[in-house]
């Protein structure tokens, strides 16, 4: 699997159109597809986009989105396009093609449903004109990281965890990274975010904790606020990727710590590691936050070259996620 940082051939995308994502009044639907509409905009402008919609969602979807965003029609449950879509994977002759995954709601969750989803990594590799890779092992594209040289990340929580894999050995999870990623290191992180484990959360995806900026240097979610209980998960990594041999870069949490104020439990996982790096350009998490420009200027500098990007994700984190959730890259083939 090449690293997200070489260069692309479009990104792809689906666009929010049923369930909790749409809400239940017009104004969370068009909070929805404003911030998604959003994001595909501002990638556009770097590189080409495909959006999948559902059928007879066409019209509204092209109102809210630049001329140049493709759409393609095609049954969705949601719109978390880098757990529903396949992971791409360059073949030994440089040839694209895609994992098809096996999806089930991130785990079988109750509020889930996944039918169409399920199939959506095909409707892709189809579209795309690339091989699909099928693999019999639940997972879910923001459940990896990869630094393009043989490392990935996974979460025991994720891959071993309830609903997915549980049966499973851990070496029978890497045996089948390595065989469809390429890999040759598997490095286990023990949890993922506080928050990512309420209702509808994916129990701990590593997008959200821990990237690689560069085959070396990994990018941690630094929660420095000891009154959030993000604080010891970040330390954990932290110690973790140190002793892992990586070139640690801490990118401090935002200040904000609830969303909701009057509610002592709702703590934040607003997170900038769950950006999307694009050909030029870093997508950027934002939180209207004073920790945006901090963080901006983090990743100005462990990708020089890039344009930062901020565009405010605190819609998709209500709805339990960020910007790299949404979005899937197509390596160029090579």
């Amino acid at each position: 699997m090449p690293a997200e940082w070489e260069p692309h051939e479009r990104t792809w995308m689906a666009w929010p159109s049923a369930s909790y994502t749409l809400g239940q009044t017009q104004a969370e639907a068009d909070e929805a597809r404003a911030c998604w509409a959003s994001v595909a905009n501002a990638i556009v402008r770097f590189e080409p986009v495909t959006m999948i919609v559902s059928p007879g969602d066409e019209t509204i979807a092209r109102s809210w989105l630049d001329d140049r965003v493709d759409l393609i029609s095609a049954p969705l449950d949601d719109a978390w396009m880098r757990d529903i879509g396949p992971t791409f994977v360059r073949e030994s002759d440089g040839a694209i093609a895609g994992v098809n995954w096996v999806f089930n709601g991130w785990g079988a969750q109750s509020w889930a449903s996944w039918v169409d989803d399920a199939r959506i990594a095909r409707v892709i590799t189809e579209a795309a004109g690339t091989a699909t890779i099928d693999s019999p092992l639940i997972n879910e594209g923001g459940g990896i990281h990869v630094n393009g040289e043989g490392v990935v990340f996974v979460t025991e929580t994720v891959q071993l965890g309830e609903g997915r894999n549980a049966d499973w050995s851990r070496e029978q999870v890497e045996d089948e990274l390595n065989r469809t990623l390429g890999t040759t290191r598997t490095v286990w992180l023990k949890r993922g975010l506080t928050r990512d484990y309420d209702e509808f959360g994916t129990r701990g995806h590593v997008d959200i904790v821990a990237c690689f900026a560069d085959a070396e240097t990994v990018l941690v979610h630094d929660q420095r606020n000891p009154e959030h209980p993000d604080y010891e998960v970040s330390r954990e990594v932290i110690a973790q990727m140190e002793f892992e041999g990586f070139r640690v870069v801490t990118v401090p949490a935002p200040e904000t710590l609830r969303d909701d104020p009057s509610d002592p439990e709702s703590w934040v996982d607003y997170s900038y590691i769950n950006h999307y790096i694009v050909n030029g350009a870093v997508i950027l998490c934002a939180f209207n936050d004073p920790g945006d420009e901090r963080a901006a200027e983090i990743l100005r500098d462990v990708y020089p070259g890039r344009e930062i990007v901020l565009v405010d994700a605190r819609p998709l984190f209500a709805r339990g996620g960020g910007i790299h959730c949404i979005t899937q890259q197509q390596p160029l083939a090579g």
